[in-house]
């Protein structure tokens, strides 16, 4: 479980469009295929987008674990989530039985690790949307933040996660002795500085802050047709469906993602901008 996919973080291409890193991969037991398209942003900082993307083996089950982790102040917290919430979710005793139950208390045991390893991680912090895939039969979906999980059934897309923002959560916020800003021309933000009301780290602002995910669950049936996950810098300048009607189209799901990555960019979508197609069907 310690070989999870990396990230190379992408290089300035010709142009002035940031150059993508991209792959795919499939699935040994069922026709599932997935793909994925990463490209750094026009902020002046380095990419703070991390994926996982790959089939485990893990009792004689096959999980396919897909993962976009959208840092801040840095890509540490993305990183460190990269290499370990995965792990940290299969090592409870109770995955088999009680998935979402596992899923909660490892978001929020690898949130305490995160904060206990400051300095090392820096003051920054990072959003998760995770997906786990077992045996082509049972999707369960996890996030904190406001990247986002889209589900493709008969064409319809269904949005499979919550966006965390800091006016939907306020009075959590204001109950913690936090406040939400709403300037002119921005925004809302935790204390004036995180547009998103939970996340993994930001040691600074946890104690206004959540880490615990929402949890969904939806069975792979002959509807279901592929699965989104993709950062903000998607769901910035796209709706849910126009990005299913694009990504249906194309049967190649690496070149699926790369189609909705581009279309963002083409929306002058200035964040990094990352997306996994996983397609259930041939």
């Amino acid at each position: 479980m310690d070989n999870l996919c990396c990230f190379s973080p992408a290089t300035k291409a010709a142009g002035g469009r940031s150059s993508s890193s991209s792959g795919k991969g499939k699935s040994h037991k069922s026709p599932v295929k997935y793909g994925f398209s990463l490209v750094k942003g026009k902020a002046n900082h380095p990419m703070e987008d991390y994926h996982v993307a790959k089939f485990v083996m893990l009792n004689g089950e096959e999980l396919g674990l897909f993962a976009i982790y959208d840092g801040h102040l840095g890509d540490s917290v993305p990183a460190y989530l990269q290499k370990n919430l995965f792990s940290n979710i299969l090592k409870e005793d109770e995955f088999w039985t009680d998935p979402s139950s596992s899923i909660i208390k490892a978001y929020e045991t690898t949130d305490q690790a995160i904060l206990s390893h400051d300095p090392d991680l820096g003051r920054g912090g990072s959003t998760a949307v995770t997906a786990i895939l077992i045996n082509n039969q049972k999707l369960w979906v996890a996030n904190v933040g406001d990247s986002r999980a889209v589900l493709s059934k008969g064409g319809v897309a269904i949005q499979m996660s919550i966006d965390h923002e800091p006016n939907t959560e306020r009075g959590f916020i204001e109950n913690k002795g936090g406040f939400v800003s709403n300037l002119p021309g921005d925004v809302a933000r935790v204390n004036g500085q995180l547009a998103v009301s939970r996340a993994f780290g930001d040691k600074n602002l946890k104690s206004h802050l959540r880490a615990d995910p929402d949890v969904e669950q939806d069975d792979i049936d002959s509807d279901s047709e592929l699965l989104i996950l993709a950062s903000d810098g998607v769901w910035k300048v796209m709706a849910n469906q126009e990005a299913v009607d694009i990504a249906r189209r194309i049967r190649d799901p690496q070149k699926a993602a790369k189609e909705v990555v581009d279309e963002a960019l083409d929306r002058e979508s200035k964040d990094d901008i990352s997306c996994i197609v996983v397609r259930f069907k041939p």
